[in-house]
């Protein structure tokens, strides 16, 4: 059992971080009691701001010993409850650590606290002529909150995720001890990979007080294409034919014309097309507008081949802008489409994209629900939205366990996994269970009491 929050330990907080940096029970803003989706829903008993290492490893280091459970939290952000406090305990707020702590454009780091803001790190580097290449679509995510779930985000295609632009970290574990992994070094075959460990591991390892980011030049030109297709399956087919041709664009979105639609509405303004069924969405990088139009003619080519209608090219930064600020609200604009609504974020073998949405159709018109996707079709991963509207509470669960189930399960069959970016945190780890062997569920366990024996950071959550 996990000790309940008394006075003497609301003092020992007040001590360390200062008495406005604490605050108590029913003085705690319900923003904290869950996170994006609002699902999972939990307060803290107190709630700390903390503002540097020394602070979070004494915290860590109390907790451990008077067994009181600790959740670390940055933006809130989140889409699976990884950041809800389901024991109560400690909930310790991270975004006030948000310095960029160091640029060195000799190794193309970056060094910063964890809750710099993802948009922030971006603007950063972008002035000195460098580019971090994680791109998720919540900009106001902590850099901590990314690494937590080692994001992806739409150029994962090409440039890959946030585990591999993690070079070092410093992590205070549950016991308040200081580490530091990785560091500025390219390459490391030193022991186990404790930081590959703890990027993905979503608090439940350690606490992420410094990240050591890798940097790229920043490339000097971008071209967007908009290819409108009959239908989806049409469209998504073509994705591995692109990625076979070895013209790599930095993105592959698709989407439907409602979701569209529903980006219109929600910004107030017209997406370039929105005649077609469905869509691709590709983007291209590099140096020059030669080298890029090579990439994209290919391309272009063989999606006209492959049954598109057209192929829009936006070749300017305002019409870039204009696509992808419409990309980037889709989510937005569904939430604001329907009361309440959750999140299957599976990803599954490129090939098999165009089969898992053919399906989300049919199980819409099968369970009568709303069911609303797009997603990366470059790597596999989709966002699928169960939309609740007017169902009442006990339809609404039902409904949901329903369709959850049968997605997974379609995933699982299409040997695809559970979470492609958003993590399991509390929400969805009953489906990683079903999707993972016993000796694998093991493993994760052993892993968690090899960090952590008397299970206070982040309890509840994965296994």
């Amino acid at each position: 059992m996990y000790k309940r929050i008394d006075k003497n330990d609301i003092d020992f907080l007040m001590n360390i971080c200062g008495k406005e940096e604490v605050i108590v029970g029913e003085d705690i803003n319900e923003d904290f009691s869950h996170d994006e989706l609002g699902g999972v829903e939990k307060y803290p008993e107190v709630l700390v701001y903390v503002n540097n290492t020394e602070q979070v490893s004494k915290i860590m280091k109390y907790s451990y010993e008077n067994n009181i459970p600790v959740t670390p939290r940055g933006q809130g952000t989140g889409l699976v409850g990884a950041a809800v406090a389901i024991n109560g305990g400690i909930m310790l707020n991270l975004s006030k650590m948000n310095k960029i702590l160091e640029l060195d454009e000799e190794n193309l780091t970056l060094t910063v606290e964890p809750g710099v803001l993802l948009m922030t790190i971006g603007q950063y580097v972008q002035e000195k002529d460098l580019f971090y290449p994680p791109d998720p679509g919540e900009k106001s995510a902590t850099i901590a909150g990314n690494i937590n779930t080692n994001a992806g985000g739409m150029k994962a295609v090409k440039y890959g995720v946030t585990r591999d632009y993690v070079r070092g970290l410093e992590v205070v574990l549950p016991t308040g001890e200081i580490i530091n992994i990785g560091g500025k070094i390219v390459k490391n075959s030193s022991g186990y990979s404790i930081k590959d460990l703890i990027v993905g591991s979503e608090g439940t390892l350690g606490i992420v007080t410094k990240a050591i980011l890798k940097l790229l030049p920043l490339p000097k030109k971008e071209i967007s294409l908009l290819v409108p297709f009959p239908d989806l399956s049409q469209a998504i087919e073509t994705v591995p034919k692109i990625i076979k041709a070895k013209s790599i664009p930095t993105a592959i979105e698709f989407m439907e014309r409602d979701v569209i639609l529903a980006a219109e509405e929600f910004l107030g303004k017209k997406f370039p097309d929105n005649t077609s069924d469905a869509y691709l969405l590709l983007k291209f990088d590099g140096n020059s507008k030669e080298e890029i139009e090579k990439e994209y003619e290919n391309v272009a080519n063989l999606c006209l081949d492959n049954g598109a209608y057209d192929v829009f090219i936006s070749d300017t930064q305002e019409r870039n802008e204009s696509i992808w600020s419409a990309r980037g609200a889709f989510l937005e604009a569904i939430k604001s489409s329907t009361t309440e609504m959750d999140e299957c974020d599976v990803v599954v073998p490129r090939d098999k994209v165009a089969q898992f949405i053919r399906y989300t159709h049919d199980l819409q018109k099968e369970l009568n629900v709303r069911i609303k996707s797009f997603g990366h079709a470059g790597d596999g991963n989709l966002h699928v939205y169960i939309l609740r509207d007017g169902m009442d509470d006990k339809t609404w669960e039902l409904k949901l366990k329903e369709s959850f189930d049968c997605m997974y399960k379609k995933s699982r069959e299409l040997r695809g996994q559970v979470s492609g970016e958003h993590g399991i945190g509390y929400a969805k780890k009953g489906y990683l269970h079903e999707s993972q062997s016993e000796p694998y569920m093991n493993l994760i366990k052993n892993i968690k009491v090899g960090f952590d024996s008397k299970n206070i950071l982040n309890p509840g959550k994965i296994y």
